[in-house]
């Protein structure tokens, strides 16, 4: 193999593959119903925001979510809306 044979190679059928391989991710990326997984995966950080985590007996001490820990949460900053509306 030579650089001329890679380059015809390059220039034609790995050019075809890679931008059969792009559409590919953007039409499964985009695909119907996928937008109720991509929100529930972007709301992961925010699960737990008022409470520990299901299964938390809060006295480990190691973890600092005690009874005698002082909440560290901001103020809801809309407190007039409902929790699905702003997420």
């Amino acid at each position: 193999m030579d650089y001329h044979l890679l380059r015809e190679f390059a220039d034609s059928w790995a050019l075809l593959a890679l931008t059969c391989f792009f559409a590919g991710v953007i039409l499964w990326a985009y695909r119907p119903g996928s937008s109720r997984a991509y929100r529930d995966t972007a709301n992961i950080p925010f699960r737990n925001e008022d409470r520990p985590a299901a299964g938390c007996a809060g006295d480990c001490g190691s973890c600092g979510c005690g009874p005698d820990r002082a909440p560290d949460v901001a103020p809801d900053p809309a407190p007039h809306m409902a929790k699905e509306a702003r997420t």
